[in-house]
C-alpha cells in the first residue's frame, strides 16, 4: 500500500470534526439586550405616572429612558438586524422621541407655546397609538404574549391621551399600572428568552390569535 492510500485510509476511517460552535454577532437572542432595556424604561415611566414622584417632577423617568432605554434598543435593534430580525426599532423611536418631547417642551426647543403644550403632546399620542395599534394587528400571528404586550402599550397611550386632554391625574394614574403591568408581561418573556439561552425551554407563550 502506498503511503497516499494509507493516508486516505486512515482519514476515510476517522470521523468528522465536529463544526466549530458559531461566534461573533450574528448569533445570540437581541431579546436578551432588549427586553431588560425596555423593563427599565416601561417601570420608570410606570411609576412617574402612577405617582412615585411628584407630578412636577416630569423628567425624573427620562435619565433611564434616554439612555438605557433609548441605547440600548437602538443596539438591539442593530443586533436583530444583522439576524434578519425586525424588533426593537419601532420601540427605540418611541421611547427616544418621548424623551425628546418632554425635554423640548420643557426647555422650549420647538417654539411650542405653553398654551400649545397641551395640543402637541396630544399630536404625539395620537401619531404613536395609531403606529402600535398597527403592529398590535400585525402580531395576531405570533404567540400571545406579544400581541398583550402591544396591546397594553395601545391601552396606555391611549389613557395617556385621555389623561391630557382631560387633565385627569386619575387617569394618568391608571395608565401609569397598565405601563407597568405591560413590563411585567416584558419580564415574562424576558424569563423565556433566559430560559432557552441557559439550555432550557421558552416559558409558554400561549397560542397566536390568528392561526392557519
Amino acid at each position: 500500500m502506498t503511503a497516499d492510500a494509507s493516508t486516505a485510509g486512515t482519514l476515510a476511517a476517522e470521523p468528522p470534526a465536529a463544526p466549530a460552535a458559531a461566534t461573533g454577532p450574528l448569533v445570540g437572542d437581541p431579546m436578551a439586550l432588549g427586553l431588560p432595556c425596555f423593563i427599565a424604561g416601561s417601570v420608570s415611566l410606570g411609576l412617574a405616572l402612577v405617582g412615585v414622584v411628584p407630578a412636577a417632577a416630569v423628567g425624573a423617568a427620562l435619565p433611564i429612558i434616554l439612555t438605557a432605554t433609548s441605547i440600548g434598543l437602538f443596539m438591539a435593534t442593530i443586533w436583530a438586524a444583522s439576524l434578519g430580525q425586525s424588533v426593537f426599532g419601532i420601540f427605540a423611536g418611541f421611547w427616544l422621541s418621548y424623551a425628546v418631547l418632554v425635554i423640548g417642551l420643557t426647555h422650549g426647543w420647538f417654539g411650542v407655546a405653553p398654551a400649545s403644550a397641551q395640543a402637541t403632546q396630544e399630536l404625539f399620542l395620537v401619531a404613536w397609538l395609531v403606529v402600535i395599534v398597527m403592529l398590535t394587528l400585525a402580531t395576531l400571528r405570533l404567540p400571545m404574549a406579544y400581541t398583550a404586550v402591544f396591546f397594553l402599550v395601545d391601552l396606555a397611550l391611549l389613557l395617556v391621551f385621555l389623561g391630557v386632554n382631560e387633565s385627569s391625574a386619575g387617569i394618568l394614574k391608571a395608565a401609569g399600572y397598565v405601563v407597568l403591568l405591560f413590563a411585567a408581561v416584558g419580564v415574562y418573556l424576558y424569563f423565556s428568552t433566559a430560559s432557552v439561552a441557559t439550555g432550557g425551554r421558552p416559558l409558554p407563550l400561549g397560542r397566536p390569535a390568528l392561526h392557519d
